[in-house]
C-alpha cells in the first residue's frame, strides 16, 4: 500500500489546473520554444507575458492540440494531453486570438452551435449557453446578430461560448487586441471574477504590461525562453527595478524604443 504521504502521479498533477514540463517546439530551423516550464493552480490568474513573436501562440497551440509536443509533457488536470488527449481537453476552454464567431448568426445560435459540436443538446444545452449570456452580462444580446456587437462585447461572447463545457482552465491569447480601455477592463474583469469565484485557472496571454495585477503570477517568456516564473514583487525585485515596465525591460534587453510593444 502507497504511503498516506505519497500521492500517485496523476492525483498530485490534477491539483494543478495546467501543468506544462521541458516543452520544446520547432518550425523547421527555428526554435519557438525551448524547455519550457509552468504551472497554472486552480483559482489562480498566470499572466503568460511576452512581446509578440516571444512564444506564447505557439505554446497554446500546443497545449490545446492543434500542433502535437513531441517533446516534454503537457497535463490537464493531471490528464496527459497526448496519452489521453478527451480527457484533458474536455474541461478546457479557451479563447483564441483570433476572432471566430459567425457573424451573420445571433450570439445564442453561436453559442447552441458551439455546444452540438461538443455533443451538447436539448433542454441542458440551452440552459449552459443563456447561463454563459448572463455570465459575460449579455443576455438582453441573446438574439443580435453577432456583426452587430461592439468588439468588446463579441470577445465577451467568445468567453461565454469558451465556459459551455464548464472548464477548470481558460486560456486566452491576447484577448484584448484591438479593444478600446472600457472593453478591456470589461474583459477583464468578467475572468477575474471567473478565478475569484469560480476557482478557475486561468493563463492570460499578453504583450500588455499594463494588463498585469499585483496579486498575478507571472511567466515571462521571451524568445521561447521562460526567464521568470512567480508574483509580482519577485518580478521586480529579481531585476533590481522599480516597476513591472523597467523589471521587463531589464530581463528581455527591451529598449524605451520598443514601448508600443509592451503598452
Amino acid at each position: 500500500m502507497m504511503p498516506a504521504s505519497v500521492q500517485p502521479r496523476d492525483t498530485a498533477a490534477a491539483m494543478e489546473a495546467l501543468s506544462v514540463s521541458g516543452v520544446s517546439h520547432a518550425f523547421g530551423d527555428r526554435k519557438a520554444l525551448d524547455g519550457v516550464s509552468l504551472t497554472v493552480p486552480h483559482g489562480t490568474f498566470v499572466v503568460l507575458l511576452g512581446l509578440n513573436g516571444a512564444g506564447k501562440s505557439t505554446l497554446f497551440s500546443l497545449i490545446t492540440r492543434l500542433y502535437d509536443n513531441v517533446s516534454g509533457e503537457i497535463r490537464i488536470l493531471g490528464h496527459d494531453v497526448r496519452r489521453r488527449p478527451t480527457a484533458a481537453l474536455q474541461r478546457l476552454g479557451v479563447v483564441f486570438q483570433s476572432r471566430t464567431l459567425d457573424t451573420d448568426l445571433t450570439l445564442i445560435q453561436n453559442l447552441q452551435y458551439h455546444a452540438a459540436l461538443h455533443g451538447l443538446s436539448g433542454r441542458d444545452a440551452q440552459q449552459r449557453c443563456r447561463a454563459a449570456l448572463e455570465r459575460v452580462g449579455l443576455t438582453d444580446r441573446a438574439d443580435a446578430k453577432v456583426r452587430a456587437l461592439s468588439g468588446g462585447q463579441a470577445r465577451r461572447v467568445e468567453i461565454a461560448r469558451s465556459l459551455l463545457q464548464r472548464p477548470s482552465l481558460l486560456l486566452l491569447d491576447e484577448p484584448t487586441v484591438g479593444l478600446d480601455i472600457g472593453s478591456r477592463e470589461s474583459v477583464m474583469n468578467i475572468v477575474r471574477s471567473l478565478v475569484a469565484k469560480e476557482g478557475m485557472g486561468v493563463l492570460w496571454a499578453t504583450h500588455l504590461i499594463d494588463e498585469i495585477a499585483p496579486t498575478d503570477q507571472i511567466v515571462l517568456l521571451h524568445k521561447g525562453r521562460i526567464l521568470y516564473t512567480g508574483g509580482v514583487p519577485g518580478f521586480i525585485g529579481a531585476a533590481g527595478a522599480d516597476s513591472v515596465r523597467n523589471a521587463f525591460r531589464k530581463l528581455t534587453g527591451t529598449s524605451a524604443s520598443a514601448e508600443s510593444d509592451v503598452e
